[in-house]
């Protein structure tokens, strides 16, 4: 079993853009989600994965992740998955010898960019790079999970 330990921020600029690789788009839904646990079905590449997610600790979750067929993963999302689906284009790029994943949303959730970085330890030092702003971590609101119930075109 993996765990994950991410924090999440808000990007305030598009200085993270200057020569990084293009990103790649996803596409993700869920099939079950409550305050601990979500199951999740993604593609993204013409590969699919199932992914389980349990909270463990603060920041702390383990994660089972699981390839899939391709075709099962669009048919959960198109059958199963409550509406709407999540769709971002993530970029992952290396700052400061850390890497971060930028997702650049659309859809539902158009004009959201935030940006994770995963930790060895919920007390994980790291550099802030300057086109990083608020911390959300805390904040249920940008939990992929909730920006599927609560779409960010929708928050006033």
């Amino acid at each position: 079993m993996a765990t994950e330990i991410e924090r999440k921020f808000l990007v305030i600029s598009d200085g993270w853009k200057k020569g990084n690789p293009p990103g790649c788009f996803y596409r993700q839904g869920y099939l079950s989600a409550d305050l601990h646990s979500v199951i999740r079905v993604r593609t993204s590449a013409g590969r699919g994965w199932i992914t389980i997610k349990k909270k463990k600790g603060n920041l702390a979750r383990w994660e089972y992740e699981y390839e899939i067929p391709l075709n099962d993963a669009r048919e959960m999302m198109d059958e199963l998955c409550r509406k709407p689906l999540i769709e971002k284009v993530r970029y992952r790029i290396i700052c400061k010898d850390r890497t971060w994943e930028i997702d650049v949303f659309s859809g539902a959730n158009q004009g959201l960019v935030v940006a994770e970085i995963e930790l060895d330890a919920e007390d994980g030092i790291f550099a802030k790079p300057p086109w990083l702003g608020e911390e959300v971590t805390h904040d249920p609101r940008y939990l992929n999970v909730n920006l599927a119930l609560h779409p960010f075109c929708r928050w006033e």
